[in-house]
């Protein structure tokens, strides 16, 4: 370290007493608890719904294009 640099915290990263409470309490991590299926069983079930929408549409698309690449093959 040169003399311009000073250490915050301790060397194990955690920055130290003070700040391992104000990132605890204050700023700490967030909660994620059920955050991707939602915070409602009505809202996980909607959520699965539009996943399975979203499916069902690439399927479709994916029928479609190999539908219309045997459509070409075919005039040849």
């Amino acid at each position: 370290m040169s003399g311009d640099e000073q250490q915050v915290g301790d060397t194990s990263g955690k920055g130290g007493r003070l700040m391992g409470w104000v990132f605890q309490n204050l700023a700490g991590p967030s909660q994620v608890q059920g955050a991707v299926q939602g915070g409602s069983r009505l809202a996980r079930e909607a959520w699965k719904h539009d996943l399975e929408r979203r499916k069902q549409w690439s399927r479709e698309q994916r029928e479609l294009k190999r539908a219309q690449r045997e459509a070409r093959r075919g005039d040849r």
